[in-house]
């Protein structure tokens, strides 16, 4: 198995729901030790949607996951290891929490 060296959370939204994202990213924020990304307000590599990241630490993934799984109301969450190989983080090594959106394979 390869090495686990952090976590992405990828959460989804759009001009309505942005309010709703960015409250809860900055909540998680606050609550796990996690690094913020920015709001990004266009699709920015793989993701279809706009979208901000949280990056943690694997000892974090226990309590990270089902908080946001219990607090995303409805947005969508894309969630993925970080072990040096991107397709496969992208796509085997995945976790959704709402709909599967298609990603844009092709930067990798």
């Amino acid at each position: 198995m390869q090495r686990i060296r952090g976590y992405h959370a990828h959460v989804y939204f759009d001009a309505s729901t942005l309010p709703q994202a960015r409250a809860l990213c900055e909540q998680a924020a606050q609550l796990f030790p996690l690094k913020m990304g920015r709001m990004h307000e266009r699709p920015v590599g793989p993701h279809p949607d706009w979208s901000c990241q949280l990056a943690f630490e694997p000892q974090h993934l226990g309590a990270v996951l089902p908080w946001l799984a219990l607090n995303r109301k409805g947005l969508v969450i894309f969630l993925h290891p970080d072990t040096g190989d991107d397709l496969l983080d992208h796509t085997e090594h995945a976790i959704w929490m709402g709909a599967i959106r298609p990603l844009n394979l092709s930067v990798f």
